[in-house]
């Protein structure tokens, strides 16, 4: 009667054993997973500011009237990108820049005076630069740490142009 007693705790043993390695698998396998999702959702999410800032600004100047009114000033030492747009017998400015970490747009009428702090924000980026010459519109845009820009290259419709 006693070998049967013996005999049963070392089955437990071996079954609570391999219970153990079996719990420790299940854990490992759960954790590399969990760290591969918040790297994927990391990179994911860095690329989503990156492409959406750039396609933001093109969408607006593909939506302008006419690309022969677009121009570059300094708000409140800030560059901006200007899009005029004529509403009646009015004429009203999108004003597009990069402030104090965000990129921020702001519509007022063309004679309004605004500072860089009075505008919508609309996605966190590290910062933002234009370049107008002959009609074709350079948008660099920079990437956190210091990395290369990136850049996008629009040519800007004039009034007798094909859209």
């Amino acid at each position: 009667m006693r070998g049967k007693t013996q005999n049963h705790s070392i089955d437990s043993l071996i079954a609570l054993v391999l219970f153990g390695v079996f719990a420790a698998c299940i854990l490992m396998v759960l954790l590399t997973g969990a760290e591969a999702y918040r790297r994927l959702t990391e990179r994911d999410r860095d690329g989503f500011g990156e492409r959406t800032c750039l396609q933001y600004v093109a969408t607006k100047i593909r939506q302008a009237e006419s690309g022969d009114g677009i121009y570059i000033e300094d708000l409140g030492g800030v560059e901006a990108l200007c899009i005029p747009e004529n509403i009646g017998e009015r004429v009203f400015v999108t004003r597009i820049y990069c402030y104090d970490g965000w990129l921020r747009e702001i519509f007022t009428s063309a004679s309004a005076v605004c500072e860089p702090s009075d505008g919508e924000k609309i996605i966190k980026i590290a910062g933002l630069d234009f370049d107008l010459e002959d009609g074709l519109l350079t948008v660099a845009q920079e990437r956190e740490g210091g990395e290369d820009s990136l850049e996008l290259t629009l040519s800007l419709r004039g009034e007798g142009a094909p859209a």
